[in-house]
């Protein structure tokens, strides 16, 4: 409760302590002020707690969207990641080929020069 509303119920509580005459037939008596005013400070007690209520909610709602933007972004993150991590194993796999393929030829050539080197000899 604010400060408006506590001020408003205590201003009430003491009208209604100095007793209950009218003092004219237009107006309302001490009584009729003090609910007057209680009635007031609850309907704006009431007031402000439904439009607290309100904001926080919409608080609520923009941490929700904030968090689905991030999960969003963290996907598309992941997503990248493995795209890259795709493309670099296939980049390393390039590579093991290219590596076994000119150590397969090295191989083939020294096998070669080994078979030459033993058709020297046996002549």
């Amino acid at each position: 409760m604010n400060t408006k509303a506590i001020s408003g119920i205590l201003l009430a509580v003491a009208v209604l302590a100095t007793g209950c005459t009218r003092t004219d037939d237009d107006r309302m008596g001490p009584a009729q002020e003090a609910g007057k005013a209680v009635d007031e400070a609850g309907a704006t007690a009431a007031r402000e707690t439904e439009q607290a209520a309100e904001r926080a909610d919409q608080a609520a709602e923009r941490a929700g969207d904030n968090v689905e933007r991030a999960a969003e972004r963290a996907g598309d993150n992941i997503e990248r990641a493995g795209a890259e991590v795709r493309e670099e194993s296939r980049e390393a796999a390039a590579d093991v080929k290219r590596g076994v393929s000119n150590a397969t030829d090295a191989t083939g050539k020294a096998v070669e020069r080994a078979g030459e080197k033993i058709q020297d000899a046996s002549k």
